[in-house]
């Protein structure tokens, strides 16, 4: 073999030396405090973008849907440090914006993101995690059609982490293969509302390499998110959904919506193949049984928007298969934890520490924490071991022909009868005591203490019709003056003007976001609890039976889940009326609905130290305000 010339055997060795040494520059991730600390500079993180290949054609042009990636990681990311990376997916990043303050992602010349929405990228990219902004297919910059739920939704957002797994290919702007070689594999998805959504869909695939996922404000049935026991809350709204977050031209993807239409059962209000797609508790997409991921869900009780059905029987879902999981339930409206009144900061602490522990392997013990954060009052918080209150005991809450409300189940053949017509809450609480041909009411007395409902409420009635089916609404009633959370307006809270920082800022993309305050107003009662069903759906959501006329049937469902507790003093009044046109598009039947009070009930979990002893009553006959405003929130598509 020849003799390397003594410079080439120099070049040869400065070669080998720099390699390894260059690869190894610069910070690494430094835990101190059990937390990931900010050691890689935010202003110098790589900021890129790519097109993953999906396994859907939505759009049906014969090609297959790519997803358009936007991401920024530490600079020194790479083979030589690999790094987790947390996942907002999100149809919004060109319409409504995101957040608070509803930002939108921000291009420069070359088409990659210099200001990315929220405070995730300024926090966690510099304590050493990459965070993506994936745009949904049929949205802002991917390809394809929004199909709402369904199986482009699902399998875009899968396709990301197989990516990020070597399992699935991607391209960069020009073209050329593009390899996530930075990235431990591991991930989290985040988000909320459709966002969080999308993190319960992907998860409930069972996707490899998903480790964590924080839902917020999210649906886990499109099913609950558009239907209750049959009643419809609005009609053609996936189609409209999905020509809303779309802003391509309409006719690109109109033949989806239209099919959209077509399936989605609202000539019945059934449960069909539709809605199976987009159930991800157990539908034909997804389903819990499938989750690997660890789940920390965060929703409101008054969250009339995506209804709080939505995350109660996901979380029980997740229970029931010992899946690790975490939860904070509040009281506002659609609200993102980042905005709860005087718990920004405990939240990006909280977050931080969950992300570290499963993703960066922190063992800093926040499994071993309470597992559930409650806010009883406004701005007012507990810790718990579990959510519902552990060991609530359930009381039977019988009504009467006096309008009274107890233990004791009515005498036999008592009955109360009213109307099944199109009725605000506003006027089926009105002046309870008053008869009214569209409800019936019934209430306690004054309470001799505190009562804390945690959980669900079980509505159990015996009805008779005169038409074959009837819509019927049971409403839970806290009668008594008291300072609450105004969820009504605002969605609970109100924008102030100072700001406060979380995570490092460019010129660009600033951490700095506004303050807000929990809204209050002082009323003389508020609805607690409220549940719908359509008679006829009683034994079933796929397919009706009609309750022969004149004849008597038990009518069983849950009513929304509750976190709320009824003071001392207070009443608690139970409204069984027709139609709820506050949350409901549909219109009355007409049908005359006859309760058997003798075997009609309500039960309610309440978190109690001792049995319930006998519920007071009143020999005369409690009316109640005779006029109360209750502000109808603001229409969805508002806060989506």
């Amino acid at each position: 073999m020849p003799q390397l010339r003594p410079a080439l055997i120099a070049l040869a060795l400065t070669l080998a030396i720099a390699t390894p040494a260059q690869a190894t520059a610069g910070p690494a991730i430094t835990i101190e405090n059990d937390r990931t600390q900010p050691v890689f500079s935010y202003a110098d993180a790589i900021r890129e973008h790519v097109y993953v290949e999906s396994t859907v054609d939505s759009d049906l042009d014969g090609k297959l849907d790519k997803v358009r990636v936007d991401i920024i990681r530490p600079k020194e990311s790479g083979p030589g440090l690999k790094v987790p990376v947390i996942i907002d997916e999100s149809p919004y990043y060109d319409n409504s914006g995101r957040g608070n303050e509803a930002e939108r992602k921000v291009y420069d010349a070359a088409g990659n993101v210099v200001k990315f929405p929220l405070f995730y990228d300024n926090y966690f990219v510099p304590r050493g995690y990459a965070v993506l902004n994936v745009d949904m297919l049929g949205t802002t910059r991917s390809e394809g059609c929004p199909d709402i739920g369904g199986k482009a939704d699902v399998l875009g957002g899968k396709a990301v982490i197989d990516w990020l797994n070597g399992r699935a290919k991607a391209v960069k702007a020009d073209g050329t293969p593009a390899v996530a070689d930075w990235t431990t594999g591991k991930s989290a998805m985040i988000g909320k509302s459709y966002d969080g959504t999308l993190a319960n869909a992907v998860a409930a695939t069972g996707v490899e390499g998903l480790k964590t996922i924080v839902p917020i404000s999210a649906i886990s049935s499109w099913y609950k998110y558009q239907r209750s026991n049959g009643v419809i809350y609005n009609y053609d709204y996936a189609s409209w959904l999905a020509n809303y977050v779309d802003t391509d031209p309409e006719a690109k993807c109109q033949p989806v919506r239209d099919k959209m239409d077509a399936e989605d059962g609202d000539d019945t209000g059934n449960y069909n193949p539709f809605w199976a797609e987009r159930d991800y508790i157990k539908g034909l997409l997804g389903d819990a049984s499938k989750v690997k991921a660890s789940v920390f869900v965060i929703h409101t009780v008054n969250d009339l928007n995506v209804k709080p059905d939505n995350f109660s029987a996901w979380w029980k879902a997740l229970a029931d298969r010992g899946v690790p999981r975490k939860i904070w339930v509040g009281q506002t409206q659609h609200v993102d934890p980042f905005d709860f009144e005087g718990r920004r900061g405990l939240w990006v602490d909280t977050l931080h520490r969950w992300f570290d522990y499963w993703l960066h392997g922190v063992r800093n013990g926040i499994t071993q924490e309470p597992r559930a954060d409650v806010e009883v009052g406004p701005a007012r918080w507990i810790t718990q071991r579990d959510w519902p209150a552990p060991f609530a005991m359930k009381a039977t809450l019988r009504p009467a022909p006096d309008g009274s409300l107890g233990l004791d189940p009515a005498a036999k053949d008592s009955t109360a009868s009213f109307t099944d017509v199109a009725m605000s809450e506003t006027a089926m609480v009105a002046d309870v005591g008053t008869p009214n041909a569209g409800r019936v009411a019934f209430t306690t007395g004054a309470l001799p203490l505190d009562l804390r409902l945690s959980g669900t409420p079980t509505a159990d009635l015996r009805v008779k019709l005169d038409k074959p089916t009837s819509n019927l609404t049971a409403l839970l009633v806290d009668f008594g003056e008291d300072t609450r959370v105004d969820w009504r307006r605002g969605q609970g809270i109100t924008t102030l003007t100072e700001e406060d920082c979380h995570g490092e800022s460019t010129a660009a993309d600033d951490a700095c976001y506004k303050k807000v305050v929990t809204n209050v107003a002082t009323r003389p009662l508020e609805i607690v609890a409220r549940g719908w069903i359509d008679v006829q759906n009683r034994y079933s959501l796929s397919q009706a039976a009609p309750l022969p006329v004149g004849t008597y049937g038990t009518v069983k469902w849950l009513t929304l889940p509750q976190d709320y507790t009824f003071k001392k003093g207070h009443r608690i009044g139970l409204v069984i009326a027709g139609t709820d046109s506050t949350y409901s598009g549909e219109t009355g039947t007409g049908a005359n609905v006859t309760v058997d009070l003798a075997k009609s009930s309500v039960v309610v979990p309440f978190a109690l130290a001792a049995p319930l002893g006998d519920m007071p009553q009143d020999k005369a006959r409690f009316h109640g305000p005779d006029r109360i405003e209750l502000p109808k929130p603001e229409p969805e598509f508002q806060f989506f």
